[in-house]
């Protein structure tokens, strides 16, 4: 949603309004208003992280077909189920679904820690968050605007925002100050367009809060952007000056035409990335089943669940012929749609390209997610081949993950704690009691060691939501 860039065809949600009110006033509810009363109920340089070693990589009415929310049931006049194409009616402050809350246990037979009570897991995740948010999170860049400092040279990154987005919405009913927040890093996003897919959000901002290193899209933050739009729309309803739900469906769309391969089988690195050789790769941790699996729910669009099953499909191809005996999987991946194997080193970021590094350490929990809300069994027998092999080559010691492998298993990194490579393995241990030690362990070790910059602290943060039992799918959750 760019509301002041007028050379871009307008989203559903505002064909109605017109062009003055688009520029002077952009997340009014008379948005909404107008969509109601005309009955405009819609279906729905590269921007790589950073693998350094060190910071880390850096429809608001009802529609007539009983698809949107019925408008019942709600004390606060919120009330429906959002359906798969409305958002969720009327306007709401508090929290909906506050932290730690735990009304959709997660797939029958997984776990959590279990050396712990539900309130200690929980506390011990808002301390953590208490202390992520005074040290990352910033107000700045315009009036009302924030956004996550990433460090490493950028005042931050896409991939950041849709971590704080994601975050913030898990952490309503913590922090009384969540939705304020949220906003003002929804307003920071529309302020950062991508040249080429304007609902796309341009990769890297510098100091001066202008978009540097080319104004083009990394689809990780894309996806985590429009997921955390999907999750506010159920946490706060879509009826005020933002409409979340609409918001959401303009990203997705985005990431449909400027991030997926022709052939709709796989996510590539960026909107920049259409061709050649980096046209045919994907990124292993941009493999987020259960977004996929949120924005087919969404928009009806049998492509998503086509391209989750291939990643699927891309993940096992790998990891059976290139790490049979680690389960490991490579941070970039050539040929995705026809013969997936690792990039050869250099072929992005540096020398480890092919091996598990600090873009691939995401995967146990990105992937582990989809079990925990979906049960999808893939997802176990992919994150179980990683369990088993890490605990094996750790002795079940947490602390002795090293910051990198070949996907032989061999070291290649330091010889350091890095918590973006140890939390994640906590997510994957859910999905089978037998690693119910491991698992308390990793809590353990996760929760002993903030404080070592911003991509180690949020990733163990996001995996801590997950491991304490808080993370939800947003088509499961009931309207405000």
């Amino acid at each position: 949603m760019r509301l002041t860039r007028t050379d871009r065809a307008l989203p559903p949600y505002l064909r109605t309004v017109s062009l003055m009110s688009i520029c002077t006033r952009p997340f009014m509810l008379s948005l909404w208003l107008g969509l109601c009363l005309l009955g405009a109920c819609s279906p729905g340089t590269p921007g790589a992280d950073d693998g350094d070693g060190g910071n880390g990589p850096i429809d608001a009415c009802p529609c007539p077909d009983g698809r949107g929310g019925d408008g019942g049931g709600g004390g606060d006049g919120g009330g429906g189920d959002g359906g798969s194409t409305g958002g969720c009616e009327g306007m709401s402050t508090g929290a909906a679904h506050p932290f730690g809350n735990h009304a959709r246990p997660y797939h029958a037979g997984t776990i959590l820690p279990s050396h712990l009570s539900q309130a200690q897991l929980d506390d011990a995740v808002r301390d953590f968050y208490d202390a992520w948010k005074s040290t990352y999170l910033k107000s700045g860049c315009g009036s009302g605007r924030y956004y996550v400092a990433s460090g490493a040279g950028r005042l931050t990154v896409s991939e950041a925002h849709g971590y704080g987005m994601i975050i913030t919405a898990f952490m309503a009913g913590h922090d009384p100050q969540a939705k304020t927040i949220f906003d003002g890093l929804v307003r920071y996003y529309d302020d950062h367009p991508s040249d080429i897919t304007p609902s796309l959000m341009s990769w890297a901002q510098g100091t001066s809060c202008q978009n540097v290193d080319g104004a083009n899209s990394a689809t990780d933050g894309d996806l985590d952007i429009a997921y955390a739009l999907l999750l506010a729309d159920k946490q706060w309803s879509s009826g005020g000056a933002i409409d979340y739900r609409a918001l959401a469906q303009d990203v997705i769309e985005g990431i449909r035409a400027g991030e997926v391969d022709s052939g709709v089988n796989y996510v590539q690195l960026g909107d920049w990335a259409r061709d050649g050789s980096y046209g045919r790769a994907t990124r292993s941790s941009d493999f987020m089943p259960a977004h996929l699996e949120s924005f087919a729910d969404l928009t009806g669009d049998a492509a998503w669940r086509q391209i989750r099953d291939r990643s699927y499909a891309i993940i096992d191809e790998v990891q059976t012929g290139y790490a049979p005996v680690t389960g490991l999987l490579p941070d970039f991946i050539a040929d995705a749609a026809t013969t997936p194997r690792p990039v050869d080193p250099g072929f992005l970021e540096g020398p480890s390209d092919g091996q598990y590094a600090y873009n691939a350490c995401r995967d146990p929990w990105r992937i582990a997610t989809d079990y925990l809300l979906n049960g999808d069994s893939r997802s176990k027998t992919i994150v179980q081949r990683m369990t088993s092999w890490i605990r094996s080559r750790t002795g079940n010691d947490p602390g002795a993950i090293l910051p990198g492998y070949d996907l032989a298993g061999g070291q290649t990194g330091g010889n350091y704690l890095d918590l973006a490579f140890v939390a994640p393995f906590g997510v994957a241990a859910m999905v089978d009691a037998g690693n119910q030690s491991w698992l308390n362990s990793v809590w353990d070790t996760t929760v002993a060691n903030q404080g070592a910059g911003y991509y180690q602290d949020t990733v163990a943060l996001l995996s801590l939501i997950a491991m304490s039992g808080n993370w939800w799918s947003p088509e499961a959750a009931p309207c405000p």
